[in-house]
């Protein structure tokens, strides 16, 4: 199925004579806006595109296929959002588990189809709220998981056979997986049947975001745990979040986004194949996550892009049999990055661009940011705007009634071509400097990242790139906006309770599994996954189990980049 050469030719002369006759006598009249339009990574933008652009050799089979079929660039579904709608996630918590509880049952009230747990400094570093590095910090970005007793409340009145929940977590990804399973238990639900995603994507926190503990090969040996444990035990459940959406926001363009994502998933797929587990065993339960910046059209070719080339990737590269292994399926958020402190209702017209990208882009899962989150954590009112933004797209719009309604415009086309064959160029490069992990390690991801935001900020600068109302129509008047302020006592309680807790446990157990863990990690490649349920089982805190590991495997200490 190409297109006809003939036909072809005939379009670029015709093409051709428009440019010369048709658009020359207009552009006399009025002149474009720009000399040249450009792509974020630098690729000139053509006036018009046809099925020219394509190429005589562009194969609809190929290239597009039919959805719920490789190369999946249609979607990973065959009827997608006409069975049911991606499900609708609003990321969340903050404070106490309490308060954090009281908002997930108040979301989940509202139409939210899904969980989405966001968890504080303290805890996503591996600290107890008592440990003097978690002060000032505590339930301020997130909600604050000392211990069980902690996740018990979280989860309280929820059930976790019922509802999926996705936990924003890495480096202590293991200890927050283990509490799920442990409150699951208490419920009387067994792990088999729990559904939800892990982040547990530590490459990319050497990358973009930071919240790294452990050095890259302890770290990496602890994500692989994750992974195969839940192979085995956990079946429904995403062992990792393969995430793209920090590496946009710390200033990638989108074919670096896809690129640089799908090469960290490259490195856990052969991690974990070293470690003896089979392909078809465990990448069906890979996912991704991805941002959605502004570029409505880019947004939309990059999804299909990043599908049809882990497809790729997982079939020819890594041979997997297992159609479902194939399939990238993917989370996504709205860009925290392009919300505005100036003009924060302006935020709510973006984020209904950039889900509607990521709805057109065929995601499984969304969450829209709330207007007022560059200003604060958001209120109840702001979150509910958000989520309404996702139910108003998916009952109101239409565009969820076809699979791929985009599919086979011709621009549309040739930008997924493009992103996929500049994003497959950057990929052969690492895997030449010998993977992912030698790429971070010599700092030229970082680089890679740096320069592309260096470029971005400087376009806004020299007003090149307009922000509405930063750099352009920008308007002097007073903030009237609500601000959600976090009770400074929540440490207090935190601390309170902590001291409960060790003064109730039984301690003798807790040490004994402490050492067992201790005794595990100093092994090669045992799975840490029991050790750590058996700990949190007996309420070790988190920050006991993380300082075992912190004992025999050290801190990392990133090297500068110059």
């Amino acid at each position: 199925m190409t297109f006809d050469k003939e036909k072809l030719k005939k379009i670029r002369e015709e093409e051709e004579r428009w440019n010369e006759t048709t658009v020359k006598k207009f552009l006399e009249k009025a002149p474009e806006r720009k000399e040249k339009f450009m792509t974020d990574d630098g690729f000139e933008i053509k006036r018009l595109y046809t099925p020219a652009d394509l190429g005589e050799d562009w194969d609809y089979l190929e290239k597009l296929g039919f959805p719920g079929e490789y190369p999946f660039t249609r979607g990973v579904y065959a009827t997608m959002y006409r069975g049911r709608f991606w499900t609708m996630r609003q990321y969340a918590g903050f404070g106490t588990a309490e308060e954090s509880n009281k908002r997930y049952k108040y979301l989940l009230s509202q139409g939210q189809t899904g969980l989405s747990v966001a968890f504080d400094l303290p805890t996503q570093m591996g600290y107890d709220s008592d440990h003097p590095m978690a002060e000032g910090e505590v339930g301020k970005v997130g909600v604050a998981i000392d211990s069980l007793w902690d996740m018990e409340i979280l989860f309280d009145g929820i059930p976790l056979d019922k509802v999926s929940t996705s936990m924003t977590i890495n480096a202590t990804a293991a200890n927050l997986l283990a509490m799920y399973i442990l409150v699951a238990e208490k419920q009387g639900v067994p792990q088999n049947v729990l559904r939800g995603t892990v982040q547990n994507d530590i490459l990319k926190e050497y990358i973009a975001r930071g919240t790294y503990i452990f050095p890259p090969q302890p770290s990496m040996r602890l994500t692989t745990d994750i992974i195969m444990y839940c192979a085995e035990n956990v079946p429904k459940w995403n062992s990792i979040s393969i995430s793209g959406y920090h590496i946009r926001e710390a200033g990638a363009n989108a074919v670096q986004e896809v690129a640089f994502t799908l090469a960290d998933g490259i490195e856990y797929v052969k991690a974990v194949i070293e470690r003896g587990m089979d392909v078809d065993k465990f990448a069906p339960r890979l996912s991704f996550f991805f941002n959605a910046h502004n570029n409505f059209l880019e947004e939309i070719a990059k999804f299909r892009a990043a599908r049809r080339l882990w497809a790729y990737i997982m079939k020819e590269w890594f041979h997997a049999k297992n159609p479902r292994s194939m399939m990238l399926r993917f989370h996504t958020q709205t860009a925290g990055s392009t919300l505005t402190a100036q003009q924060p209702e302006n935020n709510i017209v973006r984020v209904a661009i950039q889900a509607l990208a990521a709805v057109l882009g065929g995601t499984q899962s969304l969450h829209t940011n709330s207007y007022d989150e560059a200003l604060s954590l958001p209120t109840e009112k702001s979150v509910r705007i958000a989520l309404r933004t996702q139910q108003i797209i998916a009952y109101e719009s239409g565009v969820v009634d076809t699979v791929d309604p985009l599919g086979g415009a011709y621009y549309i086309e040739w930008l997924t071509d493009h992103i996929y064959e500049e994003a497959l160029k950057y990929i052969e490069k690492i895997q030449k400097m010998g993977g992912m992990m030698r790429a971070i390690e010599r700092g030229y991801i970082q680089k890679e990242i740096a320069d592309s935001a260096y470029k971005y900020q400087k376009e806004v600068e020299e007003k090149k790139r307009i922000i509405v109302g930063v750099n352009e129509f920008v308007v002097d008047e007073p903030l009237d906006v609500e601000i959600l302020k976090v009770d400074p006592s929540i440490r207090d309680k935190q601390i309170e309770r902590l001291k409960k807790l060790r003064s109730t446990r039984d301690s003798k157990k807790v040490e004994e599994s402490l050492d067992k863990l201790r005794k595990a990690a100093e092994t090669e490649d045992e799975n840490l996954m029991p050790y750590i349920i058996e700990a949190h089982r007996h309420l070790a805190t988190l920050g006991e189990v993380t300082d075992v590991l912190r004992e025999v495997w050290g801190e990392y200490r990133a090297p500068l980049i110059f």
